[in-house]
């Protein structure tokens, strides 16, 4: 009886013990360390840089020392922050580094805590020596929630905050990228040859999400538009017929549910101690002689709304981060370019470092920084290459041409004067010696963030055909926006959801198809017939493509210049006047062989031009000349 007793008891302690350790094992499962975010997730072997820093997040991760053993790979330096959650990990990686995966371990007290996998990819052939956008081709932006929607499974997502709600102009309509992987034929049939999309990264806010500027995870596509693959797929589809994808790219600040903001690496990561402080919008005082520092910091510090807190690229490791992360998107996705938004904004030293990394690990890809000011000092100011007053060196390709828009849009409207109407479109050109490589501007008739051109001009299909036409040939990378194709307006309201309305046939049960044309007025069929025609010829053009620029000066309300390119030669003509005018061409001899024929563009029709040519009242004619 004693001997079972004490069989009994030494199984009872057994079970204890065994519980004990399962209870002691949980716990310290529990409290073991895990990585919610390791960014960039992966990297390639061969890019021009050597360096890789490794944002590393986590519960107390800081505890933890980095190991890596794998050829060709060193951690040349590991940074704490005040913030224990964050480790900092500085790679050097060989030039002849393999592709492979390999462990990434954190030690602590000499015993592995922590490993997870990282891998190196195989850049794709000639990646470095991508082409990126040029004089060539023409731009068409979209806001992809009002585009298409493509896949209604992704409108309403769980782990995101806003669902759909096509009754509310500001709130999400459900366009998304398959939206725009179902209409790429359309796009490249209308003969736009790029593709500016804006921001898709993931915008997990309340309200407002749809545009897409607050955004709230650098690395993720947000899933109400698709996921990286399918952004991927979209590009790679998309080079298939001979359209780049330019990515919208927002350096200046991020969104206020962006999962930092729960856990700032540092204070100062968020400008102004991460308090709302609005920006004066006073970018002059970057520039102005007699200004003082404290109007430069309210403008580059502050913020544009409390939904948008402003990023502090002073701090190097946030400016790392931000660099890192646009050469991985440009890698990743094959992108043809980059749009920056608000580029001024952001901290000006910084923007040169980014502008410089970029440049240098893709020396033909095209950035456009978008400067909204009216003078063109100011927005020269950030272009590659231009002898600045203060010294300032920046690496940025190109810039958006404001002043151009304004001019053309005042031009078409004011009444002709010394100094108004068609000789405000010419002095803005005039004016191009302020810029070191005018030829690269993003000119364009309208955006997402102002008025549309039909609306503009009072929906007068002449003027908005002069205006079209006028952006299609001159100098510069024209962009169209979305709808623009087919008169797209917003009489009565400037609103930015009624700019960006959603594009008609986008959606099922539309009644009216802008794809295929179903339902479109007369009016509205013959501006995308019109447009498609240009754009195509356009394709065509060696003058237009990389041609120079000869205006005249105007008289009478017509104006003209010319594009060409060695022997071939474009000739442009407006004519605002609300009569036909007949116009003595021996003023154009310079350029114009006294044997000259032009041929109409888009009607095939030829005109003598000899001695003179005819031009119908508000009218813009596009001459291709030849010899009899």
């Amino acid at each position: 009886m004693i001997f079972h007793g004490a069989a009994r008891q030494s199984r009872v302690l057994k079970k204890i013990l065994l519980a004990a350790l399962f209870l002691c094992w949980s716990h310290l499962a529990s409290a073991g360390y895990e990585i919610a975010h390791l960014e960039p997730a992966f990297w390639w072997a061969g890019m021009n840089s050597p360096k890789l820093q490794l944002l590393v997040h986590g519960e107390d991760i800081a505890d933890l020392e980095p190991r890596v053993d794998y050829p060709g790979v060193v951690i040349s330096n590991v940074h704490r922050v005040e913030n224990d959650n964050y480790l900092f990990v500085d790679l050097e990686l060989d030039q002849g580094v393999k592709p492979g995966k390999f462990p990434l371990k954190f030690i602590k007290e000499g015993e592995l805590a922590l490993s997870v996998s990282y891998e190196l990819h195989e850049r794709v052939t000639g990646s470095a020596n991508r082409q990126g956008f040029g004089p060539q081709d023409v731009i068409y932006l979209i806001t992809p929630d009002r585009f298409a929607n493509g896949n209604p499974a992704n409108d309403q997502v769980p782990a995101l905050a806003e669902g759909v709600n096509r009754q509310d102009p500001n709130g999400r309509h459900g366009g998304d990228l398959q939206g725009i992987l179902d209409h790429l034929d359309y796009i490249a049939e209308m003969g736009f040859t790029q593709l500016w999309l804006n921001p898709v990264r993931q915008n997990n806010q309340a309200k407002y999400s749809y545009h897409g500027y607050s955004i709230t995870d650098f690395y993720q596509i947000d899933g109400r538009f698709g996921s990286n693959a399918l952004y991927r797929t979209l590009s790679q589809e998309a080079q298939q017929r001979g359209i780049g994808l330019i990515m919208d790219m927002v350096l200046n600040h991020s969104g206020s549910s962006h999962w930092w903001m729960a856990d700032l690496p540092t204070p100062d990561w968020i400008n102004n101690g991460g308090e709302f402080t609005p920006t004066s919008h006073k970018r002059e005082a970057l520039h102005d002689p007699h200004g003082v520092a404290q109007d430069q910091e309210t403008f580059s510090s502050g913020w544009f709304v409390p939904s948008m807190p402003d990023l502090n690229q002073r701090n190097a490791f946030l400016a790392t981060y931000l660099i890192q992360n646009s050469v991985w998107w440009v890698e990743y996705a094959a992108l043809s370019g980059i749009r920056v938004d608000t580029y001024s904004y952001s901290d000006k030293d910084f923007l040169t470092q980014w502008t410089q990394r970029l440049t240098s690990e893709y020396p033909n890809l095209n950035i456009v920084g978008e400067e909204w000011s009216m003078s063109p000092a100011i927005v020269s100011y950030w272009q590659r290459g231009k002898d600045t007053h203060d010294g300032y060196v920046s690496y940025l390709p190109s810039v958006m041409d404001f002043p151009l828009q304004n001019a053309v849009v005042s031009g078409l409207l004011q009444e002709e004067s010394w100094d108004r109407g068609l000789t405000q479109i010419y002095d803005a050109i005039a004016a191009d010696f302020i810029y070191a490589d005018p030829y690269n501007l993003v000119v364009f008739p309208d955006n997402h963030d102002m008025e549309r051109i039909y609306t503009r001009l009072g929906e007068r299909d002449d003027l908005w055909r002069m205006a079209i036409t006028y952006f299609l040939t001159t100098r510069g990378i024209p962009q169209i926006f979305y709808g623009t194709e087919i008169l797209m307006t917003h009489p009565g309201s400037n609103s930015h959801g009624a700019i960006r309305a959603d594009f008609p046939g986008g959606w099922v049960g539309d009644e009216i198809n802008g794809f295929n044309g179903q339902g479109l007025s007369n009016s509205q069929a013959t501006a995308q017939d019109f447009m498609r025609r240009l754009m195509n010829w356009r394709k065509t053009s060696s003058a237009i493509a990389k041609g120079k620029l000869t205006h005249f000066v105007p008289q009478h309300g017509i104006y003209v210049y010319f594009r060409h390119d060695g022997d071939e030669k474009v000739m442009v003509v407006l004519n605002k006047n609300d009569s036909a005018k007949t116009v003595d061409t021996g003023r154009f001899r310079s350029l114009l062989p006294s044997t000259a024929v032009g041929t109409d563009v888009i009607t095939g029709h030829r005109h003598d031009l000899q001695q003179t040519l005819s031009i119908p009242t508000r009218t813009a004619m596009v001459l291709e000349i030849s010899n009899h």
